[in-house]
């Protein structure tokens, strides 16, 4: 800090010049983390022909990496808190490559599974380190509203650009690659970490409270396996009400000591804000919309339309197209000047009706004259909604907070995947068998009759969970609306008058 010596008074610090370069390195690691999670998809029919995997159990290269990463995200949240947010960032970025390798060198699925849910073990280290980092790199409003709509806009194209990947590697290389690629990108993230981001290191007296990140860790895992087992299950399949009880009175058992815990895992007052538990709610239920939605969609491409897996990636280009420009043309050259709920209800409706026009689409719907235009309106409602969303999520957080508060949204959206998941492909699944049994047809047969049917009924399925995605999306859009109250970050700064500032994560904090 500098002092001006004709007025005495004292001058933040210059802004680190290197900045926007960290900001590159900290939207790679959020890159890995986010097109893991579906480039496996278009690569795992490839891997389970070559590692000899059954139909029971292919889920688990999918399943053991979700759970690990969604269990395990506010434990790691506070580890980057207490021991250095960079160290964290680093570690992961290494753990997730070294994991990646190995399970691009299986040689069975056991091998497989193993080193998918160490690569969620690592990312759990690593996402909310990332977007710590993220927050208290950029302090100016101005220009965090341009970091967060770089951040946001990989957040939500990150599971297309996996797709497209992974296509690419599939047809052109091989499933392993799509393993393999991790650990290139994560070597330069690595390097680039090392050189560009600027970390205070390990707080004095850190502590972990191993007794909440023990319920912590158990309760979140227990709900996200929950889901996952619902979608091969029935709901009152007795596991799944087990684990779904269990995991909600595990947490309930967490909240409690987290008010008696001296260093907890999770300040509660953190979750206690109605801003960010409006941003992290709207979140959740987003992410319960969308995932589901793009699984149907590659299915209705790939195996309806016949498209191959690099293809149906294209086909996604457009949506990633406007996600970023919602994120980085609309709503960060706004996020500083209206409230965010101003930015979000109109993203989120904008995307509810994207949701709407592909939940209308047929066996013969036309891609350019039904599907693209229902994923652009999609992808940019989201756009939008992804920066704002996510900034007031991590805002107003004291600095040694700021992993705990970006490992909650994490888990909010880990834990929305796997519900909306479950949830609407058991709607699908139902309204295709319904459907079935309306128009008499048994699905023994292999006629061209028999199989037209069969894509309709399918097609059917899909549109009406798709019709329900749309409906959770106007519901997160009316609850950002009710909850998310908090002016534009330029009118606060003026309520409050010159005797305040904003400290790096975002809450007001005296001059002096």
């Amino acid at each position: 800090m500098s002092t001006d010596m004709s007025t005495g008074t004292s001058s933040p610090p210059a802004p680190d010049p290197r900045r926007w370069w960290a900001l590159v390195v900290i939207a790679l690691a959020q890159l890995i983390v986010v097109l893991d999670m579906t480039i496996v998809n278009i690569a795992l029919p490839s891997a389970q022909r070559d590692l000899g995997m059954t139909d029971g159990n292919r889920q688990w290269a999918v399943t053991a990496y979700t759970l690990a990463f969604g269990g395990l995200l506010l434990l790691g949240g506070r580890l980057g808190d207490l021991f250095g947010r960079k160290r964290s960032f680093v570690a992961g970025l290494i753990g997730f490559a070294v994991a990646s390798a190995l399970g691009g060198a299986a040689t069975g699925p056991g091998m497989l599974f193993a080193a998918r849910a160490l690569q969620g073990v690592f990312a759990a280290l690593l996402a909310p380190a990332a977007l710590s980092l993220l927050t208290t790199t950029f302090t100016d409003p101005r220009e965090r509203g341009k970091a967060f709509g770089v951040f946001g806009a990989i957040a939500g194209a990150g599971g297309a650009i996996g797709m497209l990947v992974g296509g690419a590697l599939t047809e052109y290389l091989d499933w392993r690659w799509c393993l393999y690629v991790n650990a290139p990108v994560a070597a330069v993230a690595v390097t680039g970490a090392l050189v560009l981001l600027e970390d205070p290191g390990r707080r004095a007296g850190a502590r972990l409270d191993f007794a909440g990140a023990l319920l912590g860790t158990a309760g979140v895992l227990a709900i996200v396996y929950g889901f996952s087992e619902a979608e091969s299950r029935d709901w009152d399949d007795g596991l799944v009400l087990t684990l779904l009880i269990g995991g909600v009175a595990v947490l309930g058992l967490f909240a409690l000591w987290q008010t008696r815990a001296r260093t907890p895992l999770l300040p509660l007052h953190i979750v206690k804000d109605r801003q960010r538990a409006g941003a992290c709610l709207t979140m959740a239920l987003v992410t319960v919309s969308m995932f589901g939605v793009f699984l149907f969609l590659t299915f209705y491409l790939q195996g309806i339309k016949g498209w191959s897996p690099l293809r149906t990636g294209v086909a996604y280009l457009p949506m990633t197209a406007s996600m970023i420009v919602g994120s980085t043309q609309i709503s960060a050259r706004l996020l500083g000047k209206v409230p965010a709920r101003t930015l979000i209800v109109p993203g989120l409706t904008l995307a509810a009706g994207g949701l709407a026009v592909l939940a209308s689409i047929d066996v013969d719907a036309p891609y350019a004259g039904r599907v693209l235009p229902g994923i652009c309106m999609m992808g940019l409602g989201l756009g939008v909604t992804f920066m704002a969303a996510i900034s007031t999520a991590t805002g107003r957080v004291a600095p040694q907070e700021q992993g705990a508060a970006s490992a909650t949204l994490n888990t909010m959206q880990q834990v929305g995947g796997s519900v909306g998941t479950a949830l609407l492909n058991t709607i699908a699944a139902g309204a295709t068998a319904d459907w079935l049994t309306e128009h008499r047809v048994a699905p023994a047969g292999q006629t061209p009759q028999v199989r037209a049917a069969l894509a309709e009924a399918t097609v059917h399925g899909f549109s009406v969970a798709t019709w329900i995605s749309a409906g959770i999306m106007l519901l997160a859009a009316l609850v950002a609306g009710v909850l998310i109250n908090a002016e534009a970050p330029g009118r606060q700064a003026a309520a409050e008058g010159p005797g305040h500032e904003t400290s790096p994560a975002g809450a007001p904090a005296p001059v002096g």
